[in-house]
């Protein structure tokens, strides 16, 4: 069974052929961060022309590699959310003309879901797991009993573990997005300012980080006002240690109280090897018979072979093709 899976909910256009929910026959991704790195953020207006200008190529670069026609396909997938409105309407336009022009189902998928289900397509998921989902715009806890019931069972309260990177990336004065830059600082320096673990002692499972970033952004100010040289490096591994401490200590907790069988890394932050490697520590000296997933670094991004991967699971023979479908850039789990 085919799926050409289709995502553009912010700045990647990215199309994917998948065979069964599992095997990646391409994955065709073209960034744009070269376009926002000047802005310093994405742009949504910028993000949608771009996707515009792709769409087409992208897909018929997918379908080229992996040597299929549309006749193939058994499934159109696509990001109907969360995400930039504009950018995600430009993806679901595309597969509602592709899945009208060649009478195939159209599966809309939730753009988290595609994280999580990343890991499907390096092994079978085993639940119970528990998600630890964390990329620019989101970070929460998610429970899962079986395939496709979510329970968010922690979420940030304020600003999500990668867009706090991306903004002291700034005051750092490191290229957008931050998140690489101080993560390579990070191993060149020391956690040595001690900046604070929100909500580290609080039984809940949520997250804050909007502390933290103003902690770290009032230390840069007031050592410029004394004329005084902060190490850039002690800044970022300091920063990163606070933020990947919250997210360990939760995670570990939280898998001990829901007794899963999985603990599972997804989002663009999962790149990060500072996060990586602690989380695999904790896991393999505190939890006994829990396995962790990371998906490999090509699919902690935004990417349309998640997407398939997730679409899979919703695939039915009979399925109609909704042309009312429309983008939800507000989308829950």
């Amino acid at each position: 069974m085919l799926i050409l899976a289709i995502e553009t909910s912010c700045d990647e256009t990215s199309a994917a052929v998948i065979e069964n929910g599992e095997k990646i026959q391409s994955n065709i991704v073209a960034s744009q961060i070269n376009s926002h790195k000047r802005f310093g953020g994405v742009v949504p207006e910028i993000a949608s022309r771009h996707h515009v200008e792709y769409i087409t190529l992208i897909i018929q670069e997918a379908m080229k590699e992996a040597n299929v026609e549309f006749s193939d396909l058994d499934a159109v997938a696509v990001t109907e959310g969360p995400g930039l409105v504009g950018a995600l309407l430009i993806g679901v336009n595309a597969a509602k003309a592709i899945a009208y022009a060649h009478n195939l189902p159209l599966i809309p998928v939730n753009h988290m879901a595609g994280h999580i289900y990343a890991n499907q397509l390096i092994e079978p998921l085993q639940f119970p797991l528990l998600a630890l989902v964390v990329s620019g715009g989101h970070t929460e806890l998610v429970y899962m009993k079986e395939h496709n019931r979510f329970e968010i069972i922690g979420e940030t309260r304020d600003d999500a573990a990668g867009e706090a990177y991306d903004k002291i990336g700034r005051v750092i004065g490191v290229p957008y997005p931050g998140g690489k830059y101080i993560d390579e600082m990070a191993q060149k320096g020391e956690d040595v300012f001690n900046f604070p673990r929100a909500m580290m002692q609080e039984e809940n499972y949520d997250f804050s980080f909007s502390g933290l970033k103003s902690a770290f952004i009032n230390r840069v100010h007031n050592a410029e006002q004394k004329g005084e040289e902060l190490d850039k490096n002690d800044l970022a591994a300091s920063f990163q240690a606070a933020v990947v401490e919250v997210l360990v200590d939760k995670t570990i907790r939280a898998a001990k109280e829901y007794e899963v069988k999985e603990i599972i890394l997804a989002g663009g932050v999962a790149a990060n090897s500072g996060l990586r490697s602690a989380l695999s520590e904790a896991v393999e000296s505190e939890l006994d018979d829990v396995s962790l997933a990371i998906p490999p670094l090509s699919l902690c991004g935004d990417n349309a072979a998640m997407i398939g991967a997730a679409a899979f699971l919703d695939y039915d023979e009979t399925g109609e093709i909704d042309l009312a479908m429309n983008a939800y850039p507000g989308l829950m789990l």
